[in-house]
């Protein structure tokens, strides 16, 4: 009888976020020993403050079951890679900000004898530029795909690209083992997923690129078993990660109104037109939800059309969220700053909107035209982007710390003034703490999650500047 084959899994840590920070501009300031030091230090205390999540994709790839085959996963940001094991396969997961780092180490795995796979979202739009990069490549959703990859593996015929063919039907049960992960390195590891797709176009996103515009859904059933295996595990909060978890308002009410017996708490992603479907509100909030995650865009009607950001008018933002946080659910808006539409008025109205509907954490973020997205090939057309479309390194750093475009009708320098000085205004240690008193539920969390954007966007202002000085 065979001995079974070892496969690694490996989530790679970003260069930002909750994954700690790390400025831009690192090989320029080592003489500024304090700085750095300070730097470190409070990337290090992000991290311990646990808003990590665990990768669901590879959780659903290591639920794939094989005979002869064991999985492990390696999420980079907690741990090293156990190299002293003799893996038979290890595959990297593959952001387009960390392409460069996975690219590296595939190099560095192969050099050692190791055979390598990449997938991921950034392998799945540019496969032809990967495939040098390692052994073996696995293009698009893999949740089936993964298995034909595995018994190739064990029968030793293993093929250099592999690429789904279609969609998975996700009514199709394939359950998600809980206990992958130390619950104490986490938020949570009470991580689900109910579909995919997303039927909206908005031209600086890539869902719909990668998993299409029909929204495809798992059984409730196989969502309620998993709901309650996982807590046997974690009685931490749950997060369900659909990108609208209000997409389908039947889909979603009947799914939330069957979790309602299961005392649970959970946040997820919303459009801010749930404030005008009362009923499902009604269902989200007696069903545990405490918070969500609502992409605000632009309040500015020019910039949401010429952004395909459809889903509703700026004239309905302010009295949807001031409706959704009435029913007890605290809300994180997530703004763009620099789209199309956008002047240096913008600021202004961005801070009158955030007093005027009371939002909890809001998220002020610089537009990332990314590979894959019509944003990126229209600003290249345009000749606006402000570096080598080829350089992958220009993805690293997550949270507007590089402008990495001509904004339409704003110049650089003013762009970064008053992005500066909009970031200044909005977050410090008095408005957190406001925020988490004033805040409908989870008010830790969202004292906690407003102190972090304080020293963030602290660091974006740095890093701006020093941008602004060096190369605009």
């Amino acid at each position: 009888m065979s001995s079974p084959k070892n496969v690694l899994l490996v989530f790679l840590a970003s260069n930002g976020g909750v994954d700690g920070i790390q400025s831009a501009h690192d090989g320029e300031n080592q003489k500024h020993g304090l700085k750095n030091l300070v730097n470190r230090t409070a990337g290090n205390l992000i991290k311990k403050t646990q808003f990590a999540i665990p990768p669901l994709a590879l959780m659903i790839l290591a639920s794939a079951e094989v005979e002869g085959i064991r999985q492990q996963i390696c999420d980079l940001r907690f741990e090293e890679l156990p190299l002293d094991a003799p893996w038979d396969l290890i595959a990297i997961s593959v952001q387009t900000g960390t392409a460069s780092q996975a690219f590296r180490l595939a190099r560095s795995l192969r050099d050692q004898g190791f055979c390598t796979a990449l997938g991921g979202p950034h392998v799945t739009l540019f496969p032809d530029s990967c495939q040098p990069h390692a052994d073996v490549l696995v293009c698009g959703e893999a949740d089936d795909l993964w298995k034909k990859v595995l018994e190739d593996l064990k029968t030793g015929t293993l093929q250099p690209r592999y690429t789904a063919s279609a969609l998975p039907d996700l009514a199709i049960p394939r359950p998600v083992r809980a206990g992958l992960f130390d619950p104490s390195r986490y938020f949570t590891t009470n991580v689900i997923q109910t579909g995919r797709g997303c039927p909206f176009s908005c031209d600086f996103c890539n869902v719909h690129v990668l998993n299409g515009n029909r929204l495809r859904q798992r059984r409730i059933p196989d969502i309620v078993d998993e709901v309650q295996r996982f807590r046997e595990q974690d009685n931490s909060i749950f997060f369900f990660v659909d990108d609208s978890i209000d997409a389908s308002p039947e889909y979603a009410e009947q799914l939330f109104s069957q979790l309602i017996p299961l005392d649970i708490r959970w946040f997820g992603q919303a459009t801010t037109m749930l404030g005008q479907k009362p009923r499902l509100l009604e269902t989200f909030a007696r069903s545990g939800c405490v918070a969500l995650l609502t992409g605000i865009e632009s309040i500015e009607q020019q910039s949401r059309s010429a952004h395909r950001k459809a889903q509703n008018r700026a004239t309905e933002l302010a009295r949807n969220i001031i409706t959704i946080r009435q029913s007890g659910i605290s809300l994180y808006g997530s703004f763009i700053y620099g789209l199309d539409g956008d002047t240096l008025e913008t600021p202004s109205a961005i801070l009158d909107f955030i007093r005027h509907t009371g939002l909890d954490v809001p998220g002020i973020n610089i537009l990332r035209p990314n590979p894959g997205t019509r944003v990126f090939e229209r600003l290249r057309e345009e000749g606006r982007l402000l570096f080598d479309p080829a350089n992958l390194d220009a993805w690293r750093y997550t949270f507007g710390q590089e402008l990495l475009y001509r904004p339409k009708h704003i110049d650089p320098h003013d762009f970064i003034d008053s992005y500066c000085t909009l970031t200044r205004k909005i977050f410090t240690p008095l408005q957190s703490i406001r925020r988490g008193i004033s805040a409908p539920a989870a008010g830790a969390a969202v004292t906690l999650f407003n102190l972090f954007y304080t020293y963030l966007y602290s660091l974006s202002r740095r890093d701006l500047r020093l941008q602004q000085k060096k190369s605009l």
